[in-house]
């Protein structure tokens, strides 16, 4: 297996015989809480602070950053555009998501995300390593492309297009109203509920569930192939893994909406449902 032919999904063990293999064209990323990368890590694998990859416009969280500054973070750690981006983190997969939502912001090719990340490494035998490493930086330049974000104003034109689903991934108490983290409870209308944790496999050391489990998630729900699926939650940190999922399903139109509910549901302007 040449990192031309790395899985989307890479498991442990796959990894592991690529890091044998000692390819140059290979990052892996670490997003996992600092305090974690430094009791064990991957060998090889360099630290990247999550708030790095987010921009803030308070109440808004969760934005994507502006080109200069991916440009800077990406240079920081070494990148280029011919590397192969192994993410991964310590909670389920949304951060190590939210890097690779971003990489396809960036029209980034090459990235992967390691199935039950360092939680399954580590579980299931493999070496770890508690010396931080540190890449020599890249002179790397991000252009922004549109084509997997859906911002206020696409789902605004579409709330009423049936070829455009929404797929709300955070609690349900959140989807209906009972929890607020915003001045406005609720949900944006005709947006369907899946939990981001109902595609985590806990008896699994936090893998994805099997494809078929999650490919059965979608399609119940009406989320199908044909459709233009906006995946959000409070920020856009739990929908990057839906929005994974779905990138993972082959589903061909996927979009997250950096901001999510904390950009729709404190804008008094915007049409709410409350179940």
């Amino acid at each position: 297996m040449t990192t031309h032919q790395i899985p989307l999904l890479i498991e442990p063990e796959q990894l592991k015989q690529q890091l044998e293999q000692q390819h140059d064209s290979l990052l892996v990323v670490d997003l996992g809480k600092p305090e974690t990368y430094a009791k064990a890590h991957i060998p090889g694998a360099i630290h990247l602070d999550y708030p790095q990859i987010i921009a803030i416009q308070k109440p808004v969280m969760g934005l994507l950053p502006d080109e200069n500054t991916l440009s800077q973070i990406f240079s920081s750690i070494g990148l280029t555009h011919d590397m192969h981006v192994i993410a991964y983190d310590d909670e389920g997969g949304g951060r190590a998501a939210r890097l690779l939502w971003t990489l396809d912001a960036i029209g980034h090719k090459n990235a992967s995300l390691l199935n039950g990340g360092i939680g399954a490494w580590y579980n299931e035998g493999h070496p770890t390593d508690t010396v931080p490493v540190e890449k020599t930086p890249s002179e790397y330049l991000a252009t922004i492309n549109d084509s997997p974000i859906a911002d206020q104003q696409y789902i605004l034109t579409h709330l009423n297009d049936s070829t455009v689903a929404l797929l709300d991934s955070r609690s349900p108490e959140e989807y209906r109203g009972m929890k607020k983290f915003a001045a406005r409870a609720g949900h944006i209308p005709g947006a369907v509920n899946l939990d981001w944790f109902n595609v985590m496999d806990q008896s699994r050391n936090m893998r994805l569930k099997p494809e078929a489990e999650l490919r059965a998630l979608m399609e119940e729900r009406g989320f199908t192939e044909d459709k233009t699926v906006i995946t959000y939650c409070q920020t856009h940190h739990r929908s990057a893994l839906t929005y994974f999922v779905l990138k993972f399903l082959g589903y061909p139109k996927i979009k997250g909406y950096p901001g999510s509910w904390s950009d729709w549901g404190n804008n008094e302007d915007l049409p709410i449902e409350v179940e």
